[in-house]
């Protein structure tokens, strides 16, 4: 069994849900050793890895640079997309019913790339991003078509204090009627963030509503900040 999946086991998904629930955020522990990133790392200037490369200045996105992978993924980051999907879909299901939408993501990521391939959404959009001194990433959602999974998954590929400072992740949380709450998740080499790609359900006074969620990176002041960025959905 690969490493990362194996740890995946570990997991207390229903604290995940929980924290998810509470927090807007949930924190996994580490899921790839120092070996693994350093590995992943490597793959950011493999051309022959993916299918399109970003520069984010060019668009206002940021600054920055980030590439998506070309299909066949690479076999570490397929088994972690496939192995994370299954739990994340219980969740994702569990907060369809709660905003009164069908509960109906399937059960395995084969199910959901199938129902992204009928809507014309066939690349795929797992990712490296790699920030240096002054990048940073703007808030957005990783939506991509029509067919949007609710959840994706951060995976650091850097060591905090050692190979870079600053690049905090950030949330935020757009509540209606009121001020947005801002969040930063705090990670360590390894490991992972499971994040709201667009909203969430929120429990209020009348039970549960949507609350948009963005997601960003900080300024980073030092260093070199590589992650991996799990996507379940494809994109057109």
């Amino acid at each position: 069994m690969n490493a990362s999946v194996r740890r995946l086991t570990e997991a207390d998904w229903s604290a995940v849900g929980e924290a998810l629930d509470r927090d807007g955020f949930a924190t996994l522990p580490p899921l790839l050793d120092g070996g693994e990133c350093r590995r992943l790392r490597d793959c950011f200037d493999d051309d022959a890895l993916f299918r399109s490369t970003v520069d984010m200045a060019r668009f206002n996105f940021g600054q920055g640079t980030y590439r998506y992978f070309a299909y066949p993924l690479p076999a570490g980051v397929r088994a972690l997309r496939e192995a994370l999907y299954p739990p994340l879909a219980r969740i994702a299901n569990t907060w369809a019913e709660r905003l009164g939408q069908p509960a109906d993501w399937p059960s395995s990521l084969a199910g959901l790339t199938e129902l992204c391939h009928r809507e014309g959404q066939t690349r795929p959009t797992p990712l490296l991003l790699r920030y240096r001194a002054d990048d940073y990433n703007c808030l957005h959602q990783d939506l991509y078509g029509p067919i949007h999974f609710p959840l994706q998954v951060i995976v650091l590929l850097s060591e905090p204090g050692r190979d870079f400072t600053g690049g905090e992740l950030v949330l935020v949380e757009q509540r209606p009627r009121m001020q947005s709450r801002p969040m930063v998740v705090p990670l360590t080499l390894g490991a992972a963030a499971v994040i709201p790609v667009k909203e969430r359900p929120r429990l209020g006074t009348r039970g549960h509503h949507r609350v948009q969620m963005r997601h960003g990176v900080s300024r980073v002041r030092s260093g070199s900040r590589i992650t991996l960025g799990v996507i379940f959905h494809d994109a057109r």
